[in-house]
């Protein structure tokens, strides 16, 4: 049934001649999680519905450094850094987006001192920029009237200061957006920043993503919709925690406006 989605290498271009509008950076979750897969494929098929012209590195992609720099290993994270911006300098990339926080907030904050100077767009920023400019079209179908709650990615939100695009979309989609007690600038971690992500917590009363699902679900959503892979998975761990999985669903932004294309 599946069919095939046009995911073009920078390697490809190059042969061409070509350069692409847009650098699509997959990231290690959206590469290799079976969960976060399923995001990189939705976005794909939206930016190819907007007839994007895009390309990946495919295997010339590695890891941005983000997980050894958080866990205090700036040696490796030097080397992983320096081996992309060559690879992305000797392509001359401009403009890069990415449908991970972590490597959006790296690429765009980190990477300037090591000589990685690009513009760089988290994917719901690029999505609202096609709508914007009525390149995509985001009708709400089945989301319509649905109550959704969004969870601030930390690195998209409290870091870089974006709240506005995920929302935007959501509402595009006529849905209900409802608000967690903690959000935007007051949101709260899903529990796997810093590197958390790759370890067990330490003891404690309460695993931070069980007490975030707990504010998600104190709003009663259908849906709570994440902008990260890593938010995605400690969400849906909590909600597996709660034993909700048959009422909430966790779901990227770009898989809702592709579920509401019907893509």
């Amino acid at each position: 049934m599946s069919e095939l989605l046009k995911v073009p290498t920078m390697a490809e271009f190059m042969a061409q001649g070509k350069q692409p509008e847009v650098l699509f950076w997959v990231g290690c979750a959206g590469s290799f999680d079976d969960r976060a897969k399923k995001i990189t494929k939705a976005f794909v098929k939206l930016l190819n519905k907007a007839n994007v012209e895009f390309a990946v590195l495919g295997t010339e992609e590695s890891c941005t450094g983000d997980p050894a720099k958080r866990a205090g290993n700036e040696f490796l994270f030097q080397m992983q850094a320096v081996t992309n911006i060559e690879v992305l300098n000797a392509y001359e990339v401009k403009k890069i987006v990415t449908a991970c926080p972590h490597c959006f907030n790296t690429i765009k904050n980190e990477y300037p001192d090591l000589g990685g100077n690009y513009e760089v767009m988290h994917h719901t920023q690029f999505l609202k920029t096609l709508l914007d400019e009525g390149r995509l079209t985001i009708e709400g179908g089945k989301y319509k009237g649905k109550r959704i709650t969004f969870h601030d990615p930390c690195y998209l939100g409290r870091a870089n200061n974006v709240y506005e695009a995920p929302r935007e979309l959501i509402q595009k989609l006529e849905a209900e957006l409802i608000e967690m007690k903690n959000c935007k600038r007051n949101g709260l971690c899903c529990g796997a920043g810093g590197a958390q992500m790759f370890k067990e917590p330490e003891k404690g009363d309460k695993d931070v993503n069980v007490e975030r699902t707990e504010q998600a679900l104190d709003v009663k959503p259908e849906i709570i919709a994440a902008g990260c892979p890593f938010c995605n998975t400690m969400m849906t761990d909590g909600i597996k925690a709660k034993e909700k999985e048959s009422d909430v669903a966790v779901m990227d932004v770009a898989e809702l406006i592709a579920n509401a294309q019907d893509l």
